[in-house]
């Protein structure tokens, strides 16, 4: 995977560095070149110093000149125009050309030799040579070398580390734009605002953009036609309902058939459910919610009047369905709010053996309303709480049912505002399953 990170930190270090190579090379000449120009013209000075005493001293004088000091050594010759030694060091080397210093060697060690052709007093021509070690140029250089080395190496490292600063800021806005598409919830199809969005990111997130209100459509078409096919469903489903039950009477008499009978009205009751369930979830969609008419509701009415038909299957399974019940006033919508106690009280139900309890109980504290229904069944590992919220997901197949109650609670919560507890009961089996709503704010 590329990074435009890494593509323009590539694109900007490289010419910085050869510039500050070559910027190093540069400097290094020019504090070279003047180092090895003054050394030459200390030779040149040492030449001539001996030519004005050959040219006007005592020619038995013997001639006067530092030999030596802490760090290099130099050596003097004398030479008349033969090439004969007059005077001075014999391992001085010729040199055909006056006063170009050039390299050389004496015993085997770099050396810096220059001469000059003058006159003695008596007028004979003679040639004088010098020649000097080249030790203490060599630590110049060497000293001037390391010194380039680190400069070059902290200002690469600084101006690397600059441009990594420069980079990351740049890229600020798009890593801003990543935070808020993941911040959003996987349902919040919105737009993207573009009011902060830099000038070079407008075409992607306009393209992104685009490609949200066709999701949103696609999603608004499954929202629809879910909605009208579990409207179709219900009426239908209802009426085969009512002529199983007569059939079912009519046939009591005749086991093979009543028998058959019972079971298509038990599928037909599963199909009922299922249908209610996926038009719940269709009421239940993001945005569904805030388009309504929010109502002050109070949340143990709508426990009555769901408590009927649950009371009736509790007693077929010989389950103790208790209430205790308290005012406890929100803001919703009435229609959701009795899907999500009724998809509540029909899991508990659903889970719990035969001859275990369900307790529903809701009130008002000081930040809202609750609603909570614990029951005495097998509970759900901790590892799979959060499994049981996704649709079509079931921890017991052997308990009848199509995975979508639980989904239906967490779609209707979440587009209350409401927020979702589980815990384990005291005694160590069971479940509480808490709804806690906020504080209720009602449309005007």
């Amino acid at each position: 995977m590329s990074s435009i990170r890494v593509r323009l930190l590539k694109w900007l270090v490289g010419p910085i560095v050869v510039v500050n190579l070559a910027g190093a090379a540069l400097t290094y000449l020019l504090a070279w070149a003047p180092a090895q120009v003054a050394f030459d013209q200390a030779l040149l000075d040492a030449a001539a110093m001996l030519a004005a005493q050959v040219q006007g001293g005592d020619p038995d004088a013997p001639l006067q000149m530092p030999r030596a000091d802490l760090v290099d050594a130099t050596w003097f010759s004398v030479r008349d125009s033969e090439g004969h030694l007059l005077a001075g060091d014999a391992v001085v080397p010729l040199v055909a050309r006056d006063g170009a210093a050039h390299d050389a060697t004496i015993g085997g060690e770099p050396v810096r030799a220059v001469a000059l052709t003058t006159e003695t007093a008596n007028g004979q021509t003679v040639q004088i040579g010098v020649a000097r070690t080249m030790r203490k140029l060599h630590r110049i250089r060497s000293a001037t070398l390391r010194s380039l080395a680190l400069i070059e190496l902290a200002l690469s490292l600084g101006l690397i580390g600059l441009l990594w600063l420069s980079v990351t800021n740049g890229l600020l806005p798009l890593s801003r734009t990543r935070a808020n598409l993941a911040a959003r919830d996987g349902e919040d199809l919105t737009p993207v605002q573009l009011d902060d969005v830099p000038h070079e990111l407008v075409p992607v997130v306009g393209a992104f953009n685009e490609l949200l209100d066709k999701v949103q459509a696609g999603a608004q078409a499954r929202h629809d036609f879910l909605a009208d096919m579990a409207h179709q469903l219900r009426t239908p489903l209802a009426g085969m309902l009512v002529q199983l039950e007569w059939l079912a009477a009519r046939h009591a008499g005749d086991p093979e058939t009543a028998g058959s009978l019972n079971l298509m009205r038990v599928a037909n009751e599963r199909m009922i459910r299922q249908t209610n369930q996926l038009l719940a979830l269709a009421r239940a969609t993001p945005g569904g919610v805030a388009q309504a008419r929010l109502e002050t509701v109070d949340l143990a009415q709508l426990v009555q009047e769901s408590v009927q038909y649950f009371v009736g299957e509790a007693d077929k399974k010989g389950q103790d369905l208790g209430f205790d019940l308290e005012r406890a006033l929100v803001a919703g919508n009435p229609f959701l709010l009795r899907d999500l106690i009724d998809n509540l009280i029909d899991n508990a139900l659903r889970y719990t053996p035969a001859g275990g309890t369900v307790t529903v109980r809701c009130g008002s504290g000081g930040e809202g309303a609750w609603l909570i229904v614990e029951d005495s069944g097998p509970g759900i590992p901790l590892e799979k709480r959060a499994l049981v919220f996704n649709r079509f997901v079931r921890l017991d197949d052997k308990v009848p049912g199509s995975g979508l109650g639980l989904a239906v609670v967490r779609d209707i919560a979440l587009a209350h505002r409401a927020r979702i507890e589980l815990s384990d009961m005291p005694q160590g089996r069971g479940l509480r399953f808490a709804v806690r709503f906020p504080l209720p704010i009602v449309n005007k």
